[in-house]
């Protein structure tokens, strides 16, 4: 079984906030009908591509982060900031707005 190779991605996240990529889904209704991109909403299950260092308190202790890279996640509906990098789509979103960990 071969792994996927690591993506070089030039976005770093800060503090709290990581960087995740949708999990694309085809969606093929009853009668074989497949919507197109327009007409899909958008998913709330997401991989998390890089994180950030983690929330500082005002103790200035660093708190560490829920996830690590590599997890599936699912996140609240219209968290993060959607941004492009390479060709490829993104959500930059904190921490407090991944609602649960997706564990197969």
């Amino acid at each position: 079984m071969t792994q996927k190779a690591e993506k070089k991605i030039s976005l770093r996240p800060l503090g709290d906030r990581l960087l995740v990529q949708r999990i694309e889904q085809e969606e093929t209704l009853k009668g074989g009908i497949i919507l197109p991109d327009s007409a899909k909403k958008k998913q709330e299950v997401a991989t998390v591509i890089a994180i950030g260092s983690g929330k500082i308190t005002d103790e200035g202790k660093t708190l560490p982060m829920p996830v690590k890279v590599g997890d599936k996640v699912l996140m609240d509906k219209y968290s993060g900031q959607e941004v492009t990098v390479n060709d490829e789509e993104y959500v930059v979103l904190r921490a407090g707005d991944v609602i649960a960990t997706i564990e197969e």
